[in-house]
C-alpha cells in the first residue's frame, strides 16, 4: 500500500533499478540472486516511508482459484489497512482506497466478483475499498513490484530463506 500522491515515486524508485532492456518484471521468470538484488536495492532506494509491502500466506482456505484468490485478497487487504493507518499515525477511519489488481482468469471470474462486492459492503476494513481495478501488468511497475513481493513467499516455502530476513533486508513484511 502507498498514499496515491507517491505511487508514482514508488513506480520510478523501482523502474529505476531495472535494466534499460526490461518492459516487463514476471517474478516466476527470473532467477533468485537477480530478484532479491532488485528487492535489497528497492529497500536502500528513494521509495516513499509509507509504502508497505506485505506478503500473506493464504493457509487453510477451501475452494475454487476465483474464491480462494478473492478471500486471499479481502484477508491481505484488510490487514494492509489497518497496518497503513497505524503506520501512518491515522487515528480516523481509513477510507476511499483503491486496490489495483494484475488481469488474470481468477479475478475475471465471475464469483471472485460477487465475493470482492459482498465484502466491499458487509466485511469491517474492506469496506474502506472504494474500486477494485484489474490493470494488465504491462502498464504498472506496482503491479510488477507486487508480483515480486508475492515471489518472495516460495523462498519461504521452499525454506530458502525466513520472514525475519525477508523484513529486514527487503522491507516484505510476512503475515
Amino acid at each position: 500500500m502507498v498514499w496515491s500522491s507517491e505511487c508514482g515515486k514508488a513506480d520510478k524508485a523501482f523502474s529505476d533499478l531495472l535494466p534499460k532492456s526490461v518492459n516487463e518484471v514476471h517474478a516466476a521468470s527470473w532467477a533468485k540472486p537477480g530478484l532479491q538484488s532488485i528487492l535489497a536495492q528497492y529497500a536502500q532506494s528513494s521509495a516513499p516511508a509509507s509504502l508497505l509491502m506485505i506478503n500473506k500466506r493464504s493457509r487453510g482456505l477451501v475452494g475454487s482459484r476465483p474464491e480462494l484468490y478473492a478471500r486471499s485478497l479481502v484477508e491481505t487487504v484488510k490487514i494492509g489497512v489497518r497496518r497503513f493507518a497505524s503506520s501512518n499515525g491515522l487515528t480516523r477511519k481509513v477510507g476511499n482506497v483503491e486496490v489495483i489488481i494484475d488481469v488474470n482468469e481468477q479475478n475475471a471470474h465471475p464469483t471472485f466478483g460477487k465475493i470482492i462486492e459482498y465484502a466491499r459492503c458487509n466485511d469491517g476494513l474492506f469496506r474502506a475499498i472504494t474500486r477494485i481495478t484489474p490493470l494488465d501488468s504491462s502498464a504498472s511497475r506496482m503491479l510488477q513490484l507486487a508480483d515480486v513481493v508475492a515471489h518472495a513467499r516460495a523462498w519461504i516455502d521452499k525454506e530458502e530463506e525466513n520472514a525475519k530476513k525477508l523484513k529486514d533486508i527487503y522491507k516484505i513484511e510476512v503475515l
